[in-house]
């Protein structure tokens, strides 16, 4: 859990006025500003072209299976919790073309796919989901075999990250280690302050790149009293999450409970509609589809977003491993708070809430490993699920 400002590093000021400076320089320098927007009722992630695309005085109301904007008393521009959109969509697309193959008099001619993506400036990430992206990294490019459009798109991001003074009723990072404030991975890291009619922005230096950016840019260096202030709203924010998760004997407890009853009373509540999967920041489950027209002179192949949800993710000769609704749900919480730590050394959640927020049923994953943890089966013998 990170909720104090780096001691270590000088910290500087940037004026809301001044902010517009920031797009400016990133445009010049050939990014694809990608941040927050309203959109819809909700808070998304969209490229944008400059301030006053930002929510300017919203924020959000978030609890099981509830979700609605309300406005600010101030103009804060990142005044909110986390949305129901995750920055993975930018690397990990929910379609992406494998390549496209056109027939021609001399045979088919494979076209390798997608054109070379843009270069991003991810503006306004959390600290969570900065972990997330440490995760998904683990997953495409830290192992043997290594995902190039992945790789090819992370090469090229600049990341501002956001510290929060405001959280959701569904955040839980601090059980994850994951937040409230942003610890690493970011080129700049923002607090937003407002003090009356003051309004602006403590800013971490987190790369070079990031300390070019910064250096054209009006900006100057901090007080200790501001830097107080931005400790005070890490420290504020961190107090204000509600919800906590003892991770401490988390994977063994849930390695033993794999035929705990609490799993069939959970899947007789759960859709199996796959929202929680959808919006979560580290979920990659995907398939591939293949695509010709009626002719048969075109022909592509499509990677898609999918879900352990889905009855047919788990098909195999025969028919699916995991066909009922209980062994699903069961997949992917072991998955995340479980195996995870088996295959990266770490915990496959962030403690973002999203899935608690957007999850149709209402269903709290933390009230169900809390639930764990307090009921073991600890003298069970684990099965495969």
């Amino acid at each position: 859990m990170n909720s104090n400002l780096n001691a270590n590093k000088d910290l500087h000021i940037v004026r809301r006025e001044d902010l517009p400076q920031l797009f400016n320089i990133l445009i010049k320098d050939g990014h694809q500003i990608v941040g927050p927007t309203l959109r819809d009722g909700a808070i998304v992630l969209d490229v944008l072209e400059g301030v006053a695309e930002l929510p300017l005085g919203w924020t959000d109301e978030q609890d099981k299976a509830r979700y609605r904007l309300v406005k600010r008393k101030d103009e804060a521009l990142f005044g909110y919790s986390c949305g129901p959109q995750t920055w993975k969509k930018f690397l990990f697309p929910p379609d992406h073309i494998l390549f496209k193959a056109d027939k021609t008099r001399h045979g088919w001619r494979i076209d390798a796919g997608e054109n070379a993506p843009p270069k991003f400036a991810f503006l306004g990430m959390r600290a969570c989901d900065i972990h997330a992206l440490t995760e998904l990294d683990k997953v495409f490019i830290a192992g043997e075999y290594q995902d190039s459009a992945y790789l090819e798109r992370r090469e090229n991001i600049f990341i501002i990250s956001i510290n929060c003074s405001v959280v959701g009723n569904n955040c839980f990072c601090t059980s994850m280690g994951s937040g409230p404030g942003a610890a690493s991975g970011y080129d700049l890291a923002l607090t937003e302050i407002i003090d009356g009619d003051l309004h602006y922005y403590l800013i971490e230096v987190g790369s070079e790149k990031g300390e070019e950016v910064l250096g054209e840019i009006k900006h100057r260096t901090a007080s200790q009293e501001e830097i107080r202030k931005g400790n005070e709203l890490l420290t504020a924010a961190a107090q204000a999450i509600s919800l906590k998760v003892d991770t401490e004997k988390l994977p063994k407890i849930l390695k033993k409970s794999v035929e705990h009853p609490r799993w069939k009373e959970i899947a007789s509540r759960c859709l199996t509609c796959g929202n929680c999967t959808m919006v979560c920041p580290t979920c990659f489950c995907s398939t591939v589809q293949d695509y010709t027209d009626l002719r048969g002179s075109q022909a592509s192949r499509l990677r898609k977003w999918d879900s352990c949800f889905n009855i047919e993710y788990s098909y195999i000769h025969g028919g699916s491993v995991r066909y009922s609704s209980e062994a699903r749900y069961r997949q992917w919480m072991m998955h995340k708070f479980a195996s995870w730590i088996d295959q990266f050394g770490s915990f496959g959640c962030v403690g973002c809430g999203r899935c608690i927020t957007w999850c149709p049923a209402g269903i709290d994953v933390t009230e169900e490993l809390r639930f764990f943890c307090q009921n073991p089966l600890l003298d069970t013998t684990a099965k495969s699920a």
